[in-house]
């Protein structure tokens, strides 16, 4: 297994590069790295990397009975020999990436956009808006989102946001708000314009936190990417993509209430 021509070890493995492995490549790295001798001096932080993606737990009773019920919950049971060479026995689980919160900077550029859609649909509520900020941020860091509120009846017209979206590749998820839809459009980022996480050895670690820095950096300018790209269907000046644009809107609001409040002024005036 290699990343970015580098051949993968306990040395370079990163909170990030770590969502790249399974269970079983734990263990072997682990295997290879017992005849370095570094493990002793940097075990502590090798764990806590592997930490980062997996949960361990040590089985403490080594018994076959023990072990099917680890691996009956979907744990890889294996042997590790740690500092001193002591030997233990790992049940290593590979963490799920389930609710908006278990995004992070370090997992997000190895979750597909169909993966990112249903971890929305599972969380969602409130639309797009309804996220802190903080996830937004680390969402954006990763992939080209934009947003559109319709009428339902409108949403899906023929040569419009919607068709040209799905179109273009991007996975859709609708969150009905009465009559009116908010469809929320997300779409990998191609990985020469993300920046890519380094393998620093393990005296190297104020490298790597320079990295995650240089990220943070980045992603300031995703939102304006996104509007861009909203922007580009303006440009055409069609009748009905003008009709579409002037529905979006940033608050919920019902327009049947709108229309009644409207009524309600007119009739005062005539008096």
């Amino acid at each position: 297994m290699k990343r970015q021509g580098q051949a993968l070890s306990l040395k370079n493995l990163t909170k990030s590069n770590v969502w790249d492995i399974q269970e079983n490549d734990v263990f072997r790295l682990w295997a290879q790295a017992e005849r370095d001798a570094d493990l002793r001096d940097n075990e502590r932080h090798y764990i806590d990397v592997i930490k980062s993606a997996f949960t361990i737990e040590e089985i403490n009773i080594d018994k076959p009975e023990v072990i099917k019920k680890y691996e009956a919950r979907g744990c890889q049971v294996g042997q590790v020999r740690l500092d001193e060479g002591t030997t233990v026995k790992w049940a290593l689980k590979k963490k799920p990436i389930q609710r908006v919160t278990d995004l992070t900077w370090e997992n997000i550029h190895h979750v597909s956009a169909q993966k990112l859609i249903e971890v929305l649909e599972r969380n969602f509520g409130g639309g797009w808006e309804s996220l802190p900020q903080s996830v937004q941020d680390i969402i954006l860091s990763g992939f080209d989102i934009s947003t559109t509120t319709l009428p339902t009846a409108r949403l899906k017209k023929p040569g419009g946001l919607y068709e040209k979206k799905v179109a273009d590749g991007f996975e859709v998820l609708e969150i009905s708000k009465g009559s009116w839809t908010e469809a929320i459009f997300a779409k990998e980022k191609p990985m020469a314009s993300v920046s890519h996480t380094k393998f620093p050895m393990p005296d190297e670690m104020a490298e790597e936190e320079n990295v995650l820095v240089n990220l943070d950096d980045d992603d300031e300018d995703m939102p304006e990417e996104t509007k861009n790209t909203d922007e580009e269907d303006d440009d055409d000046f069609d009748e009905d993509k003008l009709t579409e644009e002037s529905y979006r809107t940033t608050f919920d609001t019902n327009p049947e209430e709108l229309e009644m409040q409207a009524d309600e002024v007119g009739e005062e005036e005539d008096f």
